[in-house]
């Protein structure tokens, strides 16, 4: 009998490429196998279930289109308010596009995003469809990734879409017509939530050295309980359209759910908050950018595996410490600038508000006696990095204002940019990479989607929101006395917002939380939210004048626009219309 050769879809679904250090992930593209092949082949199917791994965050490999038309993948904090970009051109990209909440733009990446994860989807089915030809000593945790993933497909689509189209099996359009209904948030909840429960009954704790990377049972039972998290948002009560959020205000039960799958996270006694023994605040900078250059610590939950070479153009490496580089060390993109409003955030080293009276704060030595994070995620002007002191000032001379070595851009290239707000980031940067023009090996940290700082943070909220004041004050201090910072002797929503804010300062997360909170629409529109910076400048008998002033992109910071409708992206319009299902709310057809 001959063998079955697969269709074109399914040859896409097969052309892996991940890259990891242990060589699980290691590029090898193949296509026009048979089932037979597959199925029985251990490292074939390593190969097959990569994609899984690949397609599930971009992490730090970055790539910003320069053509409206072209989608790129951009960095999700970009569309807050805590970073922003150097360079000019890319507000005319199509990330520019989205940033104005452009509908062609968003139509064709509601499409995009919607086809890739249902692809990954429907790989994830077919395995499981073969689950009894798969090799005995590999089945038991090849079940258990493909129920993770199938639920975190589930999952990236419900905070993107809503209620979807449940698929749990393969199928063909072209041979049987079958046509899916939109779910309700109540049943996405319920199979996302029961796909986790899978995965987390097979998977193990913690995998052999060489195995490091794939999905163990924590990482589930975070799922889950980041599930029962998400659909605990303000915006997701008291819906009229049930694919859209519950009918009723369901948000307290949700989160009591979070917290019971958080406590069996702790309970598996295998993560912490990494300890950092120094008590000088330089010794607490350095080992707290450490943690998220360590590749999964104790710390983390589940991250991005990023190759360990670096290789950019062929492997999963990236380049994020060439694009967020200052241009005197080389940085051309310079596309990650912390906003005066993020800078803001940070108290001052006795714990109080920059505006709070007795606080010590001197707007004149802004930068001085801050929360010690703040040196650990931001460079400012007189800061060191890579052994420099950072020049991100002018100086008045003859009438003239010129710009510091960090105010002029590298090098000749016509893109070369500078900071627009004063500030470059110094989190995730390693300080010791090497920067240059080779476009083939650049960066290789991983990025780290959910860690245990994030569930203590997430617990806090749990906490807080019944009631517990006491609890939620001891896991906030938790994560303060980890950086030497007093403890807090009393609790606030603010104060959690804050430390919120602060601790997960520019993680995905971030961005997300404006979703939960119900606050996009103010948060990330310029004219309800403007962007700030600050300029220093140095007259010429040495005085120093610091201006805080409003970024503006473009002609008016009204390239910064969120309408409501961007809460739930437009689902593919071919589904729509094949399916026969509701389109979401205020989406026309580009």
């Amino acid at each position: 009998m001959m063998k079955k050769i697969y269709s074109l879809l399914t040859a896409l679904v097969l052309m892996m490429s991940f890259s990891s250090c242990d060589g699980i992930f290691r590029d090898e593209p193949f296509d026009k196998l048979s089932e037979t092949e597959i199925w029985g082949d251990e490292m074939l199917l390593n190969e097959y279930t990569a994609k899984w791994y690949r397609g599930m965050d971009n992490g730090f490999y970055i790539l910003v289109s320069t053509m409206i038309k072209n989608l790129g993948e951009e960095f999700d904090p970009w569309f807050g308010d805590q970073l922003t970009v150097g360079r000019s051109d890319w507000y005319q990209s199509g990330y520019g596009e989205i940033l104005k909440g452009g509908q062609t733009i968003l139509n064709n990446r509601g499409k995009l995003l919607w086809e890739n994860y249902y692809t990954q989807i429907r790989s994830i089915n077919l395995l499981l469809e073969h689950e009894a030809e798969l090799p005995a000593n590999v089945r038991e945790r090849l079940i258990g990734e493909a129920h993770f993933f199938r639920a975190y497909y589930y999952y990236l689509l419900l905070r993107r879409y809503g209620g979807v189209l449940l698929i749990d099996h393969t199928y063909n359009p072209l041979q049987n017509v079958e046509t899916f209904p939109r779910a309700s948030y109540e049943e996405m909840v319920e199979f996302i939530t029961k796909e986790a429960e899978l995965a987390a009954d097979i998977l193990p704790v913690v995998h052999d050295i060489a195995m490091t990377g794939r999905a163990t049972k924590g990482a589930a039972l975070m799922l889950k309980g980041k599930t029962y998290f998400w659909a605990s948002g303000i915006h997701y009560q008291n819906n009229e359209l049930p694919y859209l959020g519950f009918a009723d205000d369901r948000s307290l039960e949700m989160l009591e759910k979070a917290g019971k799958e958080y406590d069996r996270v702790m309970a598996l006694g295998c993560y912490s908050l990494i300890d950092i023994p120094a008590t000088d605040r330089n010794g607490v900078v350095q080992a707290y950018r450490n943690i998220f250059l360590t590749k999964n610590s104790q710390e983390s939950i589940w991250e991005v595996q990023h190759s360990e070479d670096g290789d950019f153009m062929y492997g999963f490496g990236h380049k994020l410490d060439r694009d967020a580089a200052p241009p005197s060390l080389t940085g051309v993109n310079c596309a990650y600038n912390p906003t005066q409003n993020h800078v803001d955030e940070y108290r001052m080293e006795n714990g109080k508000r920059i505006t709070e009276t007795g606080s010590g704060y001197d707007p004149n030595d802004p930068w001085e006696g801050r929360d010690w994070r703040f040196y650990a995620n931001i460079l400012y002007d007189g800061s060191q990095w890579k052994g420099n002191t950072l020049d991100i000032h002018y100086t008045n001379i003859d009438g003239k204002n010129v710009p510091g070595k960090d105010l002029t851009p590298y090098g000749a290239s016509t893109t070369a940019s500078n900071t627009r707000t004063g500030y470059y980031m110094a989190k995730f940067l390693r300080e010791s990479q090497q920067i240059d023009n080779d476009e083939t090996f650049a960066s290789s940290q991983n990025y780290i989607i959910w860690r245990y700082a994030e569930l203590l943070l997430d617990y806090a909220e749990i906490d807080f929101r019944h009631g517990r004041v006491g609890d939620a004050m001891e896991k906030v201090n938790q994560i303060r006395r980890r950086v030497h910072m007093p403890e807090l002797t009393s609790l606030t929503w603010d104060d959690i917002l804050n430390e919120r804010r602060v601790e997960l300062a520019f993680e995905k997360t971030t961005y997300w939380d404006l979703f939960r909170y119900g606050t996009a629409e103010k948060v990330m529109c310029g004219s309800t939210n403007p962007l700030y910076g600050c300029r220093v400048v140095y007259d010429a008998n040495g005085n120093k004048s610091i201006i805080t002033n409003r970024v503006v992109n473009g002609k008016n910071d009204d390239t910064r626009y969120f309408n409501v409708r961007q809460y739930y992206y437009p689902i593919a319009w071919d589904d729509v219309r094949y399916h026969g299902i509701d389109q979401n709310p205020d989406w026309v057809e580009m």
